[in-house]
């Protein structure tokens, strides 16, 4: 009888499986910041070039696939504020926690959709928020404090700039970074002690309006 051919050792095939499912959550990342997070799973399967059951089989449904997607870029965003609230200098904290949130949404424009309107479902979200919220908070006390941040900052504003940031960088195409990087450079700028200019009352937007 002709030879039986072989099999691949058990190595290979875990390697395999770990590429599929790189190439998946890489297809899904780009589809979901091109076209937001309804994209049908066979659009994401043929972009990353595996066949349906094979993107079914690494993830059951398409709450999965959202929330693996962006995993990195929530543990990413926690780590940011804690880096920010770590930093002796207050200001230097603030400044740093806005620039870098606001660049992560100029290059990753479906993780703020997938942060907010997916992660919810996940029974840790309200406790991640409210530590967010918090965190937040304590960077503008703290920048106030130490004379850097003018007084009326509210943290409704951290809204503002993120709403204002998302419009900007949407309609900017490939030079979104830079516009971001140029917006946030203005904003931080007025944002300073120092600003005699009385402001109109601060609108009360929760960080769940960047969503809608």
């Amino acid at each position: 009888m002709p030879a039986q051919p072989s099999q691949k050792p058990p190595e290979t095939l875990r390697a395999d499986a770990r590429e599929n499912r790189e190439r998946i959550l890489a297809a899904a990342r780009e589809a979901y910041a091109l076209h937001g997070l309804d994209v049908p799973m066979a659009a994401i399967a043929r972009r990353a070039k595996v066949g349906v059951a094979t993107l079914y089989r690494r993830f059951p449904t398409r709450d999965a696939l959202v929330t693996e997607a962006f995993s990195e870029q929530l543990a990413h965003c926690v780590a940011v504020l804690d880096e920010g609230l770590a930093d002796p200098d207050p200001w230097r904290g603030f400044r740093s926690v806005v620039e870098k949130v606001c660049m992560m949404q100029a290059t990753e424009r479906g993780f703020t959709q997938a942060f907010l309107s997916q992660f919810p479902d996940h029974a840790d979200y309200a406790e991640e928020q409210s530590r967010a919220e918090r965190g937040l908070s304590l960077l503008i006390e703290r920048a106030k404090d130490c004379g850097q941040l003018r007084r009326d900052f509210e943290v409704h504003d951290i809204t503002l700039l993120m709403l204002a940031n998302s419009g900007a960088t949407a309609g900017a195409g490939a030079d979104a970074p830079a516009a971001s990087r140029r917006l946030v450079a203005y904003l931080l700028q007025s944002f300073r002690a120092g600003s005699t200019a009385p402001l109109p009352p601060p609108v009360p937007l929760e960080l769940r309006r960047i969503h809608t």
